[in-house]
């Protein structure tokens, strides 16, 4: 009797974990063939901790996105982020540390120009504009400023499901960073890049993205 309640439970658990795979497999599938259309609206962002040692940071960037048509979407985003850097065990309890943190809010035009593997990975440019508030402390010394910025960058998105897509920051094309401390002068920096594929994937930014 034990023996056939042994291979009968052996045969559920065998089916159910058929049916799981299965469900995965097709998933999987749906993730071929996606096409954007007018309408759709997406969630992406990424979230970086990094913790020990001397140094904690906590960063967090979400955005929004709406489709004007099958190829350009824009939207806004938000960043948070902090940065600690402590004392080292070997300093003078006069020292402090460094902590800096940052928050931003902006907007961004995104255009879709190639798609590859059943469209599964669909290579984008962007263009976005923000507006950031800083705020440094050293020791008891504390400094704020402000900052606008604009960048061009070229990412990727690559789609395990139909909603669910993995995304990629390759290069920073163009940027511009225009900062205003409380304390001291302003300064303009303007970076540009046109040799993109020389290591792409030296600092990829890695995120995820739900589609709806």
């Amino acid at each position: 009797m034990k023996s056939k309640i042994t291979a009968i439970l052996a045969l559920l658990a065998f089916s159910f974990a058929n049916a799981q795979q299965q469900e995965v497999d097709e998933q999987l599938k749906t993730g071929k063939g996606v096409q954007f259309e007018k309408g759709d609206m997406f969630m992406e962002g990424s979230i970086k901790i990094s913790t020990g040692g001397t140094n904690d940071y906590y960063g967090l960037s979400p955005q929004f996105g709406y489709f004007l048509n099958d190829k350009i979407a824009i939207g806004g985003k938000l960043s948070f982020s902090s940065n600690e850097v402590k004392k080292a065990s070997d300093e003078s309890d006069a020292i402090n540390g460094t902590k800096t943190t940052q928050f931003g809010v902006g907007a961004f035009a995104r255009y879709y120009f190639l798609e590859l593997a059943s469209k599964r990975f669909k290579a984008y440019s962007e263009v976005g504009l923000g507006y950031g508030h800083n705020k440094t402390e050293i020791n008891s010394y504390s400094d704020t400023s402000n900052s606008i910025t604009a960048d061009i960058n070229v990412g990727l998105n690559y789609f395990f499901t139909k909603n669910l897509a993995v995304s990629f920051t390759l290069a920073n094309i163009l940027s511009y960073n225009s900062v205003s401390p409380e304390n001291g002068p302003s300064s303009n920096t303007f970076n540009l890049n046109l040799n993109l594929f020389e290591n792409i994937f030296d600092t990829p930014q890695f995120g995820l993205l739900y589609r709806f």
